[in-house]
């Protein structure tokens, strides 16, 4: 079991923005979209899924960017960093860009989405993967397991 030494500090490249979380991840990902491939300049984004109540802005004001759709994609209004991602219509989790921490060395990816859209020469050591998103029905269980394993 891994001892989580919480709560954790983060924040934006600049440290204008910085964040606090006080609760576990639900779960751990890397994404392979093209949209997370161009808003982080790399392969694939890395997230933690981290529970509403568990996350804090302790300092700055981050601002909407990316799309403006679905996702609300907030960065810090100086840097421009992609700080974290809260899905529309879900408020339960905060989707934390995981090298926002201080110290993210403890982060792996669980799961990762999006492997239609992946670049051939990327891998992860994600335990599952899924072509899509998976099914809303299989998060229960995927974050159960993430919780046994961590």
């Amino acid at each position: 079991m891994r001892e989580w030494n919480l709560p954790w500090e983060g924040g934006c490249r600049c440290g204008q923005v910085r964040l606090r979380i006080s609760a576990p991840p639900l779960l751990t990902m890397a994404c392979h979209c093209t949209g997370c491939q161009r808003m982080s300049a790399s392969a694939f984004s890395l997230s933690a899924a981290i529970p509403s109540e568990g996350f804090l802005v302790t300092k700055g004001e981050p601002v909407i960017g990316g799309l403006h759709g679905a996702h609300r994609h907030y960065f810090c209004p100086y840097c421009m960093s992609w700080m974290f991602t809260r899905p529309d219509g879900i408020d339960t989790f905060v989707n934390l860009r995981a090298t926002m921490l201080d110290d993210p060395r403890w982060f792996t990816p669980f799961i990762e989405t999006w492997t239609s859209e992946k670049l051939p020469w990327a891998t992860t050591p994600a335990v599952h993967s899924f072509e899509k998103l998976p099914a809303f029905d299989d998060l229960k269980g995927l974050t159960e397991e993430y919780a046994r394993q961590s």
